[in-house]
């Protein structure tokens, strides 16, 4: 089972647009990457998607070897093969982690994302990929704790996992 992108960090982006990538989840990009050995940098992609979405979405090269094997098994020209090319093809860019374990933002990716010099991005585990954004513009959606407010009336003592009872159900799994 492959390691997965977990936790949140806040990482500072300098004047050059470099920013340190967590350790834990360049362990998951080095193993992600095929042709990744000790000594070399890793490599993973990153989609920076439709123009209203205000975070970047970060691949290891295997997970999106998935992606494309799903949009290679879709109907040629149906809209949503096209739509799925545009996002995580047309609208995405290889990346590379440093020896010093940074990666660097281009301009237009920091743009997008309305980050200065010396601010703080947030990285966020999604289990398969993480996510980049804007501190400010995570808070402003998932609130300054991380928690949604839809959540606030579940009891002290929920426990999450009955969620994937649920998730299965509607999946149509037994």
């Amino acid at each position: 089972m492959a390691r997965r992108f977990r936790s949140t960090y806040h990482q500072k982006v300098d004047a050059k647009g470099r920013v340190s990538v967590p350790a834990s989840f360049r362990r998951v990009i080095e193993e992600g990457d095929p042709d990744w050995s000790a000594g070399q940098r890793p490599n993973f992609i990153i989609v920076f998607g439709l123009k209203f979405q205000k975070r970047l979405d970060c691949f290891t090269l295997n997970a999106m070897e998935a992606i494309d094997a799903s949009i290679d098994a879709m109907p040629p020209g149906s809209p949503e093969r096209k739509k799925l090319e545009r996002v995580y093809h047309a609208h995405s860019i290889e990346a590379q982690i440093d020896e010093d374990g940074r990666i660097i933002l281009p301009q237009s990716l920091r743009d997008k994302l309305e980050l200065v010099a010396d601010e703080k991005a947030r990285f966020v585990g999604m289990n398969d990929h993480f996510q980049v954004w804007k501190n400010a513009t995570y808070e402003g959606l998932y609130g300054a704790d991380d928690e949604e407010d839809e959540d606030e009336d579940l009891a002290p003592d929920f426990d999450m996992r009955v969620l994937f009872s649920s998730a299965q159900r509607s999946s149509g799994e037994a």
